[in-house]
């Protein structure tokens, strides 16, 4: 609103001072003289001017008058235009975020509503989860379609941050339904559309506060259901094609059968603060591990009895 007003006022004065140049040339014009053919009468330098006395008085009192109009309008002008930039400023990041969300929307929108079916594989503009069809290769080499379990979106930028995110959207997820979308992958989407729909994944997404509480009201404290919900999907085998094998046999993640847990995290605090806060792409982790970014941190998503319910039961595994 703010930046409207003084759009607005900008384009007044500048209407004012262009109607201004215009009478002021008129008048100019018209007081001319017609040439009357002698350079004396005519050169400005040749010609009399104004006395001391005129000059000294009546003129060089409009000139300080005018002056201290110009000093005026300056000393209120300035701290009035200081006063409204914050607002002026805070106004153009909204505008920018707003037109980024809308256009992200567009981009997440269904094939038939001229997006790239973000929505159709994701459960609608909500994202809160859905099936997208899959062609998988059994290890004997034949083909055959499944549907997989498609995430939801308006909960995954409180686990992953956004470049983990501008990561997966850019390069996909190999061995499954999701592809590389960015040019640098290969996909047909340039850094400014990734951004916007990152911009619009962030509008959706609910508050830690409001997920936690879900959560806690459908899984409890329960290892075994928490695990199924929040882990399977890359450490168990099958478990997004709903063919899922021995809890733990590793998938996108590595295998947590056979005592590798506690070779890796002697300390039971350390894999709790593990998947409390994720790991970043080049992070240490445990005794031997280095992480590939594609851990999640589930502070914002789980209670801290919940994380060590999860530890608990995959320790036992």
């Amino acid at each position: 609103m703010l930046a409207t007003t003084q759009q607005t006022v900008g384009i007044v004065i500048a209407v004012l001072l262009s109607v201004g140049w215009v009478v002021y040339l008129i008048a100019n014009y018209r007081r001319a003289r017609p040439e009357v053919g002698s350079e004396i009468e005519l050169a400005p330098n040749r010609k009399p001017y104004l006395d001391d006395e005129e000059l000294e008085g009546r003129k060089l009192e409009q000139a300080q008058l005018l002056g201290l109009v110009s000093l005026a309008v300056i000393a209120i002008a300035l701290p009035l235009y200081w006063l409204a930039e914050p607002g002026r400023q805070a106004s153009a990041e909204r505008g920018f975020e707003e037109r980024a969300i809308n256009e992200g929307a567009r981009l997440f929108a269904t094939t038939e509503a001229g997006g790239f079916d973000c929505a159709g594989c994701h459960g609608g503009m909500a994202a809160t989860g859905g099936v997208a069809p899959y062609v998988l290769t059994d290890p004997d080499g034949s083909l055959r379609q499944v549907d997989w379990a498609a995430p939801r979106l308006d909960t995954t930028l409180l686990i992953f941050s956004e470049d983990e995110v501008r990561d997966i959207l850019v390069y996909g997820r190999p061995f499954s339904p999701m592809p590389a979308w960015g040019l640098e992958g290969g996909g047909p989407m340039n850094e400014q559309m990734i951004d916007n729909l990152i911009a619009y994944m962030a509008s959706i997404t609910i508050s830690p506060e409001e997920y936690i509480a879900e959560n806690e009201e459908r899984y409890g404290t329960d290892g075994a259901e928490l695990f199924d919900a929040f882990c399977a999907r890359c450490h168990t085998t099958g478990w997004s094609y709903g063919e899922p094998d021995e809890p733990g046999s590793g998938g996108f993640g590595p295998r947590l059968l056979g005592g590798r847990i506690e070779q890796q995290f002697v300390d039971e605090e350390d894999m709790v603060d593990f998947l409390t806060e994720g790991t970043e792409f080049g992070q240490q982790y445990g005794r031997f591990g280095m992480g590939s970014g594609r851990m999640p941190g589930f502070g914002q998503v789980l209670s801290e009895a919940q994380i060590e319910a999860i530890v608990d039961y995959v320790r036992g595994l």
